[in-house]
């Protein structure tokens, strides 16, 4: 796989489909459907699955994509797989409040290894590069070519006094429960696929998932935290989180720091 093409390839329909998704969130109304699993779809999701999904094609004709807007009509399996989110935190978006995300990861064998996750309302942008070790770009994002970069890396974390993410809009007892076992100096809550990027960047040290998401949801994620550094395993026993699953449904898993001395679920 020619990882360079991939990280400017990737990095360039997520800036894309972050133009097109903000020219949308900018109008003064926009239709919000329903989908199957009764969750939020605006044609802003649809739009950027469309930029990206025929960028990848285009790029990458040979590997297997999946997207969450197509997900219903995805049968092929493989070993090796591109995977979109064109617009995580759907919510978020529909209620204006910025902690939305395009995602785009390349899966091998199992575990995310490439990934971007493009945040345009926040103006923050994290990628692997060809090497795999992540950075976030600041400056004017430019579709040509990457702006600065800066390697970042997960914290050191101080069991004694741990700062954790968790999330905006599915917080709730059982999350509070788990985190209550760890000795925390401060919570925040973000939205979207921003969370794995806060423990990549060391502004957090965890963020555990008690609830339902899907590989699209956290491919991108993983891959910006694991070349930072990070782990993310399963919640129930802790074992790494795997991907290419048949219902592309994950368990509840924790994201971290090494250095977490992680609890018993």
């Amino acid at each position: 796989m020619d990882f360079e093409k991939m990280s400017t390839v990737f990095r360039r329909l997520a800036l894309e489909a972050g133009d097109k998704i903000m020219e949308i969130y900018g109008r003064d109304d926009f239709e919000v459907k329903t989908k199957s699993d009764e969750s939020p779809v605006t044609i802003a999701d649809e739009a950027a699955d469309e930029i990206i999904s025929a960028g990848i094609r285009i790029a990458f004709p040979d590997v297997t994509l999946i997207t969450e807007e197509q997900s219903e009509s995805h049968s092929e399996k493989a070993d090796s797989f591109i995977i979109v989110d064109p617009l995580d935190g759907t919510k978020e978006f529909i209620k204006r409040r910025g902690d939305f995300t395009v995602n785009i990861a390349y899966v091998e064998n199992g575990t995310p290894i490439r990934g971007v996750v493009y945040a345009p309302a926040k103006g923050r942008l994290f990628y692997t590069d060809a090497s795999g070790a992540t950075v976030e770009e600041t400056g004017d994002f430019p579709k040509e070519a990457a702006g600065p970069t800066t390697p970042i890396s997960v914290s050191s974390p101080d069991n004694a006094s741990l700062m954790v993410v968790a999330s905006k809009s599915h917080r709730d007892q059982a999350t509070d429960d788990y985190i209550n076992k760890y000795n925390v100096k401060d919570s925040k809550s973000a939205g979207s696929s921003l969370k794995f990027c806060l423990v990549a960047t060391g502004e957090a040290d965890i963020y555990p998932r008690v609830g339902r998401t899907m590989e699209w949801d956290t491919a991108a994620g993983h891959a910006v935290l694991t070349g930072a550094g990070g782990n993310v395993v399963r919640f129930d026993d802790h074992t790494p989180l795997k991907y290419g699953k048949e219902d592309y449904a994950n368990p509840f898993f924790i994201a971290y720091a090494p250095g977490v001395d992680l609890k018993p679920a």
